[in-house]
Parts: structure tokens; sequence; C-alpha cells
């Protein structure tokens, strides 16, 4: 399987902007094709990349649940789970995107996941790098969907309720004993430096701090208008530090 590189954290701390922005460093740098996972039913990767999605993971519980007897041709239903994933898959300039969608009904996440997992293995060899955005809650690793990951980049505000959530990942991937190439705390939109506690916090936590994000205008920009993060310029420090975190992990 392709390098894997997986984004987690806190909801609200810029996790999804993180991912974005290693996907446009990798494309910037020619290390193409990219699978993209968005892992979170309440992301909008896809938005923040550009890009519109027609069908998703969870769509296709439902639909195997109506066609149960009836898949086309004689199909297998591994078969035909594999035509549904190419399906979703959104094709971009370097890099193709698949988005977990937020499955409906009793046991869905569950098949989602399991459906999810098959992505990784289905797909992950036909790309040389993966980058992950995963769920806020950590439904993913705590049911082990990514149990081999070459980068995992925690990430957090500069808000003590972001580095609990940061610390309960951490501790998350000691009691499951996943497989991680290295680990790395990330600290997003940070104003006026960290606090006191916050410091104390990062000095504890387990892993490296990778880098501390400032704030950045330009990177708000684009939020508020709606533009793509994708295209946001050079000139952006927020591109400029991702693209240095992604050169000193090698990727």
């Amino acid at each position: 399987m392709g390098k894997l590189i997986a984004v987690t954290g806190k909801g609200g701390v810029g996790k999804t902007t993180i991912s974005a922005l290693l996907v446009r460093h990798l494309v910037k740098r020619g290390n193409t094709p990219i699978l993209v996972v968005d892992a979170d039913p309440n992301s909008n990767l896809n938005e923040v990349l550009g890009l519109s999605v027609d069908e998703t993971i969870g769509s296709i519980r439902e639909e195997m649940a109506q066609r149960v007897g009836e898949l086309p041709g004689g199909m297998a239903k591994h078969d035909f789970l594999e035509m549904k994933v190419q399906e979703c898959l959104v094709e971009a300039s370097g890099f193709d995107l698949v988005v977990m969608g937020r499955p409906e009904g009793p046991g869905c996440y569950c098949f989602a996941n399991n459906v999810l997992r098959d992505v990784l293995k289905m797909l992950g060899k036909q790309y040389p790098n993966i980058v992950v955005d995963n769920e806020a809650g950590m439904e993913h690793l705590s049911r082990r969907i990514t149990t081999s990951i070459d980068h995992l980049l925690i990430v957090s505000d500069a808000s003590i309720r972001g580095m609990l959530a940061a610390e309960r990942i951490r501790e998350l991937v000691d009691e499951l004993k996943l497989t991680i190439g290295t680990m790395h705390l990330l600290i997003n939109r940070v104003h006026d430096g960290l606090s006191a506690e916050v410091e104390k916090r990062v000095k504890t936590f387990g892993a490296p701090l990778i880098a501390a994000i400032p704030d950045d205008g330009i990177v708000r920009e684009f939020d508020g208008s709606g533009r793509p993060l994708i295209e946001l310029p050079d000139s952006s420090g927020t591109v400029r530090m991702v693209s240095e975190i992604a050169d000193r992990l090698k990727i």
C-alpha cells in the first residue's frame, strides 16, 4: 500500500484544512496520484478541495440492501461493491477523492467502516500517497480501519479542550497498539502564542510538537467567501508551514 498520512483531531480545529493543504503540497511537488479519503461524515473536505460529490460510501449499503438477489449479470457481492467504490471516486488533477458520507439507519456505521477498510485495501496499491481526514470522534481509529499509518498528525487548536481531545487520541493509539511510523502534535490557529497550561500539556503529550501554526487571515478570508482552500496562494503562512511539515516528514 502507498504511504498513508492520517490527520485527526477535535472538530473545528482545522484538521480538514491541514488535510487539504497536504494534498495541495503533494500535487505541487508532483507526488501523484494521491488517494484522498474523507472519512469524517461531518467533514466538507470535498468543498475545501473545490469538488462536487454525487455518491458516497454511506450510500452503498442502502443500494446493496435494495438489490439483494438482483445484482447485475450474476455479479458477486464483492465485485458489485468494488464497482460501486469506483463509482464513488471523484477524479481531480493529481488526486482522487472518496467520501465516507453520512450513513443512515442502524448498523450503517459498521458497514461503512468495513467498506472503508476494503477501499484502502482495494485502492491503496494504486496510489503512492494516501491522505485520510479522520472523524473527530476517532471512529476509524477505534475500529482499526487504518491499522498501519506512516504519519499520524494529531491536530489541536490552542485551547485546553482541543488539547484534551488530542490527548485522548494519543492514548487511544497506545491502547489499540496501532502501527505508527511517526506521530506528531500540530497546533493550529494560534493567537498570541500558547498559554502556560497548553505549553505544559505539549511537554507531556507523548509525541513531539511538529508546528504551531499562527492564525492566518488569508485562510479566514477564503473560508468566509467559500473559496476552495486548495487554491490558497503561496503567500499564505499556513500553506508555507504545511509544506515545511510535509518536507520534514519526507512526503
